[in-house]
């Protein structure tokens, strides 16, 4: 008896989104898009624009003006999409007149920023019964928030970048930033606790620039991270599966700036190098390597993370940072992390579909 062909899985793609890395979602979605395997799966191409109204998009026009990220947007939409909650196999619908659309299997979700990462999206997802790419509700609220991810590392016995929490409220009018200058030193980094992408971080040189930095980080978060400065190597590995993380090489990032900033993230004219396999010893690769597994589990991450740590000049490790949802365009460090590893861009994107469905 000839045996029926099994029917392709629906990846539906999320991007775009109401957060400040909305140009950034863009520009991930658009290799994900071109890479992602047809044989295996069918997309639906769901873009969130800024006002966070989900539409149905094109495949052949989703994002426009690509090759710019300061003018890059979302395509012209077919129709805005209402979410069904629950277990009834209906999940998005047409919202101007109720036409149901093909159920999804998966959702490749690549919104960056706050509302992509910090949970929510994920919370949404769970109730809508729809597994996901990348850490769920717990590791995301965690990890979104540098502070909070501290705190869990902290307990954990993993060195961490030393730095201070302040809060937007009275207290942080009267600050004495002498003392804080005299406990992490400058030049210091004053960063939002809950933005992607290097956005409204400073570094800051003088005393004198510390207040027009924290008005800054502050226009993004109501929490603010005072961070010292660590003089060394800045090495990222990256991660993926369930129980069982597999761990990628280390890398190494050469910023071709004065940090590792949007512009050395995303834009050509200054990007940032990546040398991976990192020219480092084989006991510290392997100390890079057991932290980052460690920092995986403790935090409860799933499908997948990108760890990035500083290695300081007297041979330190500190782990700075924990992104679970890292970029996926042409010049992000995941990816070129995972192909350094041996695992190419669709076959990368295929793990992780699978990691999704699994941990359902």
């Amino acid at each position: 008896m000839k045996q029926r062909n099994k029917e392709k899985q629906r990846i539906a793609v999320l991007f775009g989104g109401d957060s400040t890395e909305h140009q950034v979602s863009l520009r991930s979605s658009i290799d994900v898009v071109r890479s992602i395997n047809r044989k295996k799966y069918d997309l639906t191409l769901i873009g969130v624009n800024k006002d966070g109204c989900w539409t149905l998009c094109n495949e052949n026009q989703h994002v426009l003006n690509v090759d710019n990220l300061n003018t890059i947007c979302l395509g012209p939409s077919r129709c805005c999409l209402a979410v069904v909650p629950g277990k009834s196999g209906i999940q998005l619908i047409n919202s101007a007149n109720g036409f149901l659309f093909p159920s999804v299997d998966v959702v490749f979700s690549l919104l960056h920023g706050a509302c992509g990462e910090n949970g929510s999206m994920q919370g949404l997802l769970r109730v809508m019964n729809i597994p996901h790419v990348g850490p769920d509700v717990l590791a995301s609220a965690i990890c979104i928030d540098k502070d909070m991810t501290k705190r869990v590392l902290r307990d954990a016995g993993i060195l961490v970048t030393p730095s201070i929490t302040l809060l937007r409220n009275a207290d942080s009018i009267s600050l004495d930033i002498d003392s804080i200058i005299d406990q992490l030193g400058l030049p210091l980094f004053i960063k939002p606790a809950r933005q992607g992408s290097s956005i409204g971080i400073t570094k800051v040189n003088y005393s004198t620039d510390f207040k027009l930095a924290l008005e800054l980080a502050f226009s993004y978060d109501s929490k603010v991270i005072v961070e010292q400065e660590i003089c060394g190597r800045e090495i990222s590995i990256a991660l993926l599966g369930n129980d069982f993380p597999e761990v990628s090489v280390c890398g190494e990032i050469f910023p071709n700036s004065e940090f590792y900033d949007y512009d050395a993230k995303y834009l050509n004219d200054s990007q940032a190098t990546l040398v991976a396999p990192a020219k480092l010893s084989m006991d510290i690769s392997h100390d890079l390597i057991e932290i980052a597994r460690k920092a995986y589990l403790v935090l409860e991450c799933n499908v997948m993370a990108r760890i990035d740590f500083f290695l300081s000049n007297r041979g330190t490790i500190l782990l700075n940072e924990v992104n679970t949802l890292p970029g996926f365009t042409s010049l992000s460090i995941y990816p070129k992390l995972w192909e350094a590893s041996g695992l190419d861009y669709p076959d990368l994107l295929d793990r992780l579909i699978t990691l999704a469905i699994d941990r359902r």
